[in-house]
């Protein structure tokens, strides 16, 4: 499997690098280059995490987890993102602390390790690309990061060569941990939403209720739901009113119609017309008068 491949070829090369770094910022006395360790430190452990949990959840659907085991990449996710928000938070203690007490720097080798991070990095995120879950995305986006911080490194090297002002590098490492933190938010978001049974961003409902109510022999659709495993196979249930004789072939248009919007699991259920649908309360977009049981509905 592609991805999970490529997930132990970036924990290989972050773990790695991670030691490279303590070494490097201990030597050059480099707060940028210490956090970009810690950065790659934690990013080792999340992805480790990220490929167990990749592994898990390819299992095929079993009594336990009907569903199968997508949410577990989501979780991955969910791991990776809280280990970059710590790190990032003592990264930019790390920082102003350096900002406050400035210590000497040398610049040299700062500039050496930063120009072999940047190709080591960039090769691995080249390497990394590509890949459908939100775990795999994860992991790229951390390769890319790797590349961002080690070129913020090496600018940052020359400048404090040209001036003399170490304290860009304290600056530097608090700038690259704001990033982090910000990016880590946003996955932290998305996970929620996954867990939430937030309506897929990739799915317009309204647009999907139109078109359902639109195939022929259909008379009314409710009850629609949609929600997503893992942020790629999404998941619905419909309830469909159509005449007796044609229910078998109206749910294979449905289907049809569902697996068109990407929905890969749908359960539809079909009603007479003016069969009495015991959740109508609970339309899930129209929203009816409330009180009345018999409610009729217009197109």
């Amino acid at each position: 499997m592609k991805t999970q491949k490529n997930i132990l070829v970036a924990l290989l090369l972050n773990l790695s690098f991670a030691v490279f770094e303590l070494v490097g910022g201990m030597v050059t006395g480099s707060v940028a280059i210490l956090s970009d360790a810690l950065h790659d430190l934690g990013d080792a452990v999340s992805i480790g995490l990220s490929w167990l949990l990749e592994r898990k959840s390819r299992k095929n659907p079993d009594a336990i987890f009907t569903y199968g085991y997508g949410r577990y990449s989501a979780l991955g996710a969910a791991v990776t993102n809280g280990i970059l928000l710590l790190g990032s938070v003592v990264v930019a203690w790390h920082g102003i602390e350096r900002l406050l007490n400035p210590q000497p720097i040398r610049e040299n080798g700062m500039l050496l390790m930063a120009v072999f991070g940047v190709a080591v990095n960039f090769l691995a995120a080249y390497v990394t690309r590509g890949g459908g879950s939100m775990n795999q995305k994860a992991v790229n986006l951390h390769m890319l990061e790797d590349v961002l911080t080690w070129a913020v490194v090496l600018v940052g090297a020359v400048l404090i060569k040209l001036t003399g002002i170490v304290q860009i590098d304290a600056l530097l490492s608090i700038g690259v941990s704001v990033f982090i933190c910000v990016e880590a938010l946003r996955g932290m978001g998305g996970v929620l939403d996954l867990f939430l049974e937030k309506t897929p961003k990739d799915i317009d409902l309204q647009e999907l209720t139109a078109h359902l109510s639109n195939l022929p022999r259909v008379q009314d659709v409710h009850h629609l739901h949609v929600w997503s495993l893992d942020g790629q196979n999404h998941c619905a249930t419909v309830h469909v009113v159509t005449d007796a004789n044609a229910a078998a072939a109206v749910k294979t248009v449905v289907r049809q119609e569902l697996q068109a919007h990407g929905i890969t699991h749908a359960t539809v259920e079909t009603e007479q017309l003016g069969e009495d649908c015991p959740h109508r309360r609970c339309r899930a977009m129209n929203i009816c008068s409330q009180g009345g049981h018999h409610h009729h509905h217009h197109h």
